[in-house]
């Protein structure tokens, strides 16, 4: 039914207004949601010390990483529930619904009492709330995208979802603005005690003006005049997945165009600001601030890219974005080490650092809980030390009986060998040996971190804008597909599903495992085979089996 403002609106007004009404606030409450998920990985450092007091500094901030990646996982499940709801009810019920969980969950994190008040109940509810909130999501980006996509006219689809899918970016800016902003006007040291909550606190505001814009809404049309027919499907989830026709579209989707979206979307985004932080030495603050530029600079283009695809369809655009992010990732991320670092650019070339050992005897090189001290062989001493100061290095197999060897530029250093010391002799060499390797690596021009003043930010914006633009590419068209690729009475649970184990899982965790993957080689640029095989794979897949999808008519 019509509000008594829509019907003193002429009618061609009328559906204008009523459009952009339905754009901005699926638009804004998804903002709000990215925001409430990403301030938790913004204050990650800060909840370490909160609720995970109660274990060692590097295994508490690892447990306050997982439990942000617990957010991740349960994404598909969030899926399921609620697309099934958003199915059954309506698209408009369950995306309020979602977005109260997801706001509440926040604004508890907010109040929540330290590990040194209540104990191991600490973690266990903060687990609670960013299992809640995770789920919430999950449920939030099918209703808001498939409400949006059924209002919107057959020829801009891709123009009118596009603005969903700026979202994720804006909330990240909202979540760093907020964050920086409370930090600045409190200082470190208050905001380290208590002002780290006012962020989680702040959010019952959005949440209270998100609720208001979004009750102004009405029920999605195609949704509405399916349900007046006695159309709506009974059972989405057996119909969805438990019908071949169905499923094998479900898979499509997944593996021939969200897979590869996903690893583009975390690789230009989260991937070069963990790779400038951790790898490049970049300051944070400073990296914070390029990041913000380059992808300030490319989300218009999310839209352009939604826009283009109404005009060109869909497929060629995903895929073009990941076969080029395929071919240039190495070429983009080593013009990122010189232009970001160039000191250690010239020295990577310049002194090569080459682990001449056993390889036999080399543990793999990353330790979640923190209690492997890698001092079991030469190989582990070497690389143990290596990995943690972030130095590239490369491989060579040993001669049987000789000691291990690590090789810098022209220089030899020779590895302590646990086999013929032990204790504090041992611990007297590793020391000895640590020390000199630092030395060396200085000498040979190898920095601690990198010199602001050298840092050619004119290029590092260019490069991060570069890696951007291809996932505006990617993520731009992808929600009108997904819209397109499924029928009116299974769409929000069909849709839900292959995105969320997309992103939540091909895409959440591609910075952990490139981070394993470059610990356990060595190379700083291995960790980029994981998003280029993966994008890879999608254009194959997505050439062979996806459709085109932008001329459907999504109404049956």
């Amino acid at each position: 039914m019509a509000t008594v403002y829509e019907d003193a609106l002429p009618k061609h007004h009328d559906a204008t207004q009523n459009e952009k009404l339905v754009i901005a606030a699926s638009s804004l409450g998804t903002v709000f949601e990215w925001y409430d998920f990403y301030l938790y990985g913004l204050l990650a450092t800060y909840i370490s010390k909160q609720f995970f007091s109660g274990v060692n500094e590097t295994t508490g901030f690892i447990f306050a990483l997982a439990a942000f990646a617990a957010g991740f996982a349960v994404r598909p499940f969030g899926a399921l529930v609620f697309g099934r709801i958003g199915d059954i009810v309506g698209r408009k019920n369950t995306f309020l619904v979602t977005m109260g969980i997801m706001g509440l969950s926040t604004f508890s994190v907010g109040l929540l009492p330290s590990y040194a008040s209540i104990g191991i109940a600490a973690p266990i509810i903060l687990l609670v709330m960013r299992l809640a909130q995770g789920l919430a999501l999950g449920g939030e980006y099918g209703g808001a995208a498939t409400y949006v996509a059924e209002h919107a006219p057959d020829n801009k689809r891709g123009l009118y979802t596009s603005w969903i899918q700026t979202t994720a970016t804006l909330g990240l800016f909202a979540a760093l603005l907020v964050v920086i902003g409370i930090r600045l006007v409190m200082g470190e040291e208050m905001f380290g005690e208590w002002g780290w909550r006012l962020p989680f606190l702040i959010s019952i505001i959005l949440l209270a003006v998100s609720m208001w814009i979004r009750l102004q809404l009405n029920e999605s049309p195609v949704f509405k005049k399916m349900k007046e027919e006695g159309k709506t499907s009974k059972a989405p989830l057996t119909e969805a997945f438990g019908q071949w026709k169905n499923l094998r579209w479900v898979l499509v989707a997944l593996f021939g165009a969200v897979a590869g979206q996903a690893v583009v979307w975390y690789c230009g985004q989260f991937y070069a600001l963990f790779f400038l932080e951790k790898t490049l030495k970049v300051d944070g603050a400073t990296a914070n601030i390029l990041i913000a530029i380059a992808l300030a600079l490319a989300t218009p283009f999310f839209v352009f890219f939604g826009w283009l695809s109404d005009k060109i369809g869909r497929k060629p655009i995903i895929l073009g974005g990941c076969l080029l992010a395929a071919i240039s990732y190495f070429p983009l991320y080593s013009a990122l080490t010189t232009a970001a670092n160039p000191a250690l650019a010239h020295a990577q070339a310049a002194s090569p650092v080459t682990v001449t050992v056993d390889q036999n005897q080399c543990s793999f090189q990353f330790d979640p809980v923190g209690k492997n001290k890698f001092d079991q062989s030469a190989c582990d001493i070497a690389k143990a030390y290596l990995a943690k100061t972030g130095i590239n290095y490369h491989n060579a197999q040993s001669a049987v009986g000789t000691a291990g060897e690590v090789h810098v530029g022209g220089k030899t250093l020779f590895i302590p060998d646990p086999k013929a010391l032990s204790g504090d002799d041992l611990k007297t060499a590793i020391s000895g040996f640590q020390d000199e390797m630092k030395a060396t690596l200085a000498d040979a021009g190898y920095p601690a971190k990198a010199d602001d003043k050298a840092i050619n930010k004119v290029m590092v914006i260019a490069i991060l804008w570069a890696l951007a633009m291809l996932v505006t590419m990617v993520y731009g068209p992808i929600a009108a597909m997904l819209v397109e690729l499924f029928p009116t009475k299974i769409r929000y649970t069909s849709m839900s599903l292959p995105y969320h184990i997309g992103n939540g899982w091909f895409g959440g965790f591609l910075p952990t495992t490139a981070f394993a993957m470059v610990a356990a080689t060595g190379d700083i640029y291995y960790g980029l085979w994981y998003p280029v095989v993966i994008a890879g794979l999608t254009v194959v897949i997505g050439l062979l089996f996806l459709p085109e999808t932008f001329r459907r008519a999504i109404d049956s």
